[in-house]
Parts: structure tokens; sequence; C-alpha cells
């Protein structure tokens, strides 16, 4: 895949800061100052991946940048960085001619910005084939690998109380919102699960709900992507059911082909899950690609993970398992509670006291409501992290076969 480059139209300050950042992730990235440095960057027929504007302080010419970028055969994707306060004003007014536009509001760290444009370039060389975008690859590239299918995070502990839908919820929130991936978050807490009621979701439809319905009136299940409901922050939100009673219709077997079918239209799909070992938990550990294990400070919380990871041996799943260390800074030693688990931590979550709380109150994450809290920080190091993982394996993925490469990126930026 030929390198493509990323041209930064914002003002100096932001600027430099970009194009350090971009530059430090293995891209190539071109300063523009005027129209006609654009213009001629276009006509030296470089490739240009995405264009990020300033969508503030001089409108009138980013308008100018942005008719360059599409003018003639040229459709290049334009990410306009602008205010929330301007983003309502701008959003109906700015042109939009091009379906892979989209706005970054201030403010922001240079990493999330440069995870949206992996975001962007990514959904720029897909294709639909009637089930999801799909990586274009030539035809070399496995059904399996990364770029063309979801990696499926189910978030567990058999110990209730221990931030299971906390960091499921945040974690979604922070590679959607924060990293500009397409996410699905699947509440399959059958018991006491309430993703759709921190989220502000009414009247959400159930899997048990739509399941029924199609089955009373003589038609095929549909997909979770038809049932899902959208949250206002693009999270795509599925819940298996809204009471414990009468779940019968969800088989185990059949979710899990749902949400395997699911794969293809998400960079991610995240699970939230009941703490119990039942067999429907069973096959969504079977299905997942990784098992976050939140686990608090404490001796019941503990021993509840020791239990998941003697449980796990038992079902073949133990590589899958890593922990999530909630209150990270209890004055608990990280390094005891691995010791103690046999796990390592692949995240420390701080304390968000009632920052969890007030954000509930408004149907939000506190990534989205309190973007410049250190909580807000571990979360989206987290999803960073499972990101580089995605990446290192995709990279694995393309040293077996030469003609696919992600990006051009090395395993140490993908790391980065």
């Amino acid at each position: 895949m030929a390198r493509q480059a990323i041209v930064v139209a914002l003002p100096r300050d932001e600027q430099v800061a970009v194009i350090r950042e971009l530059t430090e992730a293995g891209f190539e990235a071109l300063a523009v100052t005027a129209p006609e440095e654009l213009e001629a960057i276009l006509n030296a027929r470089r490739e240009v991946g995405v264009a990020i504007l300033d969508g503030e302080s001089d409108f009138d010419r980013s308008l100018e940048y942005y008719s360059l970028l599409h003018d003639s055969d040229r459709d290049v994707p334009a990410l306009m960085v602008v205010s929330p306060r301007a983003l309502d004003r701008l959003a109906g007014a700015a042109p939009k001619a091009n379906i892979n536009d989209e706005f970054f509001t201030r403010p922001y760290s240079t990493d999330s910005l440069r995870w949206r444009i992996e975001a962007m370039l990514i959904r720029s060389v897909t294709i639909d084939d009637g089930s999801g975008p799909v990586l274009q690859s030539g035809g070399d590239f496995e059904s399996d690998s990364w770029s063309k299918r979801a990696t499926i995070v189910s978030i567990f502990n058999p110990k209730g109380g221990v931030g299971k839908t906390t960091t499921a919820l945040n974690l979604a929130a922070a590679l959607q919102v924060r990293m500009g991936l397409k996410v699905m978050l699947i509440d399959a807490d059958t018991v006491t699960g309430h993703i759709a009621t921190s989220l502000g979701l009414e009247s959400v439809t159930t899997v048990v709900d739509a399941w029924t319905e199609d089955l009373e009136e003589g038609r095929s299940e549909r997909s979770l992507i038809d049932i899902a409901t959208q949250h206002q922050n693009g999270l795509t939100v599925c819940v298996l059911t809204s009471s414990p009673l009468n779940t019968e219709i969800l088989v185990p077997e059949r979710v899990g082909d749902a949400i395997r079918a699911a794969r293809r239209g998400f960079d991610f799909i995240i699970v939230d899950m009941h703490p119990s070992y039942s067999p429907l938990n069973q096959e969504i550990f079977e299905r997942s690609d990784r098992i976050l294990v939140p686990v608090t400070p404490d001796v019941p919380a503990l021993r509840a993970a020791v239990q998941m990871r003697d449980v796990a041996q038992e079902l073949g799943v133990r590589d899958k398992l890593a922990l999530v260390v909630n209150r990270a800074n209890s004055g608990v030693s990280v390094a005891d509670m691995e010791r103690t688990v046999g796990m390592s931590a692949l995240a420390l979550i701080r304390s968000g006291g009632l920052l969890f709380v007030r954000a509930a109150n408004e149907g939000r994450s506190v990534v989205e409501q309190y973007p410049k809290e250190k909580v807000t920080e571990d979360f989206e190091i987290l999803a960073q992290k499972l990101v580089g993982e995605e990446f290192q394996a995709a990279d694995k993925s393309a040293a077996t076969k030469p003609a696919f490469r992600i990006f051009n990126r090395t395993k140490e930026a993908a790391r980065a």
C-alpha cells in the first residue's frame, strides 16, 4: 500500500505539535499555510490521505482548502478541528460532500487526534461488500485479520462491584470518542445490566424483545446491528435483555454467532458481562479476543480473579486474560496484586469518585463529561494499548504476507 501523507493546516502552535506527533508515529506530515501550497502538493500527485483543517480562526481559508480537496476528481477526506461551541453551528453550515469528512473538537491531545487520523485512513481504504466495511487488500488479506473484523473485548470478574460496567462503558467511549474508532457496546449482563440507563437511553429494544417478535412473526432474526440503539456520542449500544426472566431465546451459540456476525461492521466490540460462569458467558469467553478482568485492591476481588484465572485455564482461554486494576491509587502495590493473581495488569485506573455518578446522571461517560481528568487519561491509555496490540497483530500477519501492510507502520510505531 502506498504511503499516504497528512496535510496539516492549523494555527501555528497546534500545527507544530500535531506534526511532531504524526511524524513520531511514522506518518509524513506536511505543513500548509496557504491554499496555493495545498494545490501544489495535490498537483504534484503526492498521495494525501487526510487533510486537517481549522474550522474557527480562518474558516474562509479552510473553505478554500476544502474546495481544493474535492476539486475535479479529487476526494480527500478532511478533519475539521473546532470548539464544542462552534461544532453545532458548523455541523449544519460546513460543507460535507465526502462521507468520510469528520469534525474534531478542541481542546484535544495530539495523540487522540493521531488516533482519529489512524481510523480515518483505515476507513478511506475500505469497501462495503454488503456485510460491513472491508479493507481493500488486493485479495491477499485473510478474513481473520484485524482490519476486516472487530476485536471482541469482554469485561468479566465473578465478583460484582469491581467496576466491570464502568470499565466497559468508558473503554468503549475512549475508543469511539477519543480515537475515532467504530465501537459496539453490548450489555450482556442478563440480570443487573444497566449500560442503557447509565447512557441515558430510554425505550431500548433488547435482543430478547426483537428475537421474540421475529419468532412470533415467523421471520429471520434481526442482527445485533439492526436491533442496537445509537448513542449521541456515536456508540452503537446493544442490550441483550431488560429482565432476567424469559431469556430462553438467548441460546448461547445463537448469541455467539450474532456477536461474530457483527464484527464486520466495527473496529471493536466491548461486552459487559454478568458475574457468573453461565453457558452464555462461556460462549462469549470463547468468542472473545481479549478478556479484561477488573479487580479492586481488596481480598474478595483478588480471590475472585484467582478463581477466574483457574477457570479460564480449564476453559482454554487463559491466554486471553489481562488485569485492569481499579482504584489503583489506593496505596496497594500493583506488583503484589499481579503476583497474587498470577496475571499482568494491562492498565491501571485511578478512582473517579463521584465523577462516574455525575456523568451517568447526564447520560454520558466520564471520558466525554470530564475529558481533562486523570481517570479519563487512564481509560485512553487502556484503549491505546488495545489498539496497539491489534496493530502489532496486523504487523505479524503482514510479515508473512509481504503484499500488505497497514500504512507501513512499524511495530515500534504501533506501540507508541
